[in-house]
């Protein structure tokens, strides 16, 4: 899905808006730009995980035009300030919770500094990470499906930029999966998933692949 059709659920004025900064970012608000896309991201998980490559496109854009990042200081900004209040925003809505995380795991994925990840971020990725992974969280599928899913996406790469934290993070899910009362049947299929994956080298083999794969889609 390219970028123009993400922009389907916004009214007319911000999809212009949207489409400009892909193109033009110096002639338009890049604040409000960024705003916009992060107020959808937290609202839309569809859309939070397409939003990565629309900063992207307008992080590169901007830095080709006048080798400005008024955008991304803006984006880092504003990740920073919801990141502050995590637990209210988990308290408020898990729905909310899970965007943000995926949100913020996207723009790690793809906002890269010469091909690295952005230093910035990598231990609130962790942070957002090791929440998912306590006893309250692995209780809620929802959460549960968040973490692996950006595990899959984004493990490997974390692992790269700080694998003290990953062991941290994959003790807690060792732990979770082999100790804790109450998980559902799924949640204990995706905590052995994620951590045989991780033991396979951030890949599964085939027989794993069938096994899993063939239990989650009966």
């Amino acid at each position: 899905m390219g970028c123009r059709e993400q922009f389907q659920s916004f009214d007319p004025d911000t999809q212009m808006l949207l489409k400009t900064a892909l193109k033009d970012p110096s002639s338009v608000d890049l604040e409000k730009v960024s705003n916009i896309i992060v107020d959808q991201s937290l609202k839309d998980q569809v859309f939070s995980k397409e939003a990565g490559r629309i900063c992207y496109t307008i992080v590169q854009a901007e830095a080709k035009q006048s080798d400005g990042n008024v955008f991304r200081r803006n984006l880092l900004n504003r990740l920073q300030r919801e990141f502050k209040d995590r637990e209210d925003m988990r308290a408020r809505s898990i729905h909310e919770w899970v965007c943000y995380v995926t949100f913020i795991c996207n723009i790690f994925d793809y906002l890269k500094v010469n091909n690295m990840p952005m230093v910035a971020l990598v231990h609130p990725v962790y942070d957002c990470m090791m929440r998912l992974a306590q006893p309250d969280a692995l209780k809620n599928e929802e959460e549960v499906d968040c973490l692996v899913l950006q595990l899959h996406r984004i493990g490997e790469q974390l692992e790269k930029a700080n694998s003290q934290r990953m062991d941290q993070l994959f003790f807690l899910l060792r732990d979770g999966f082999l100790l804790q009362e109450g998980l559902t049947s799924m949640t204990r299929l995706l905590l052995l998933e994620i951590l045989e994956f991780r033991a396979g080298g951030w890949m599964l083999s085939s027989t794993a692949n069938k096994y899993y794969y063939s239990e989650i889609s009966d």
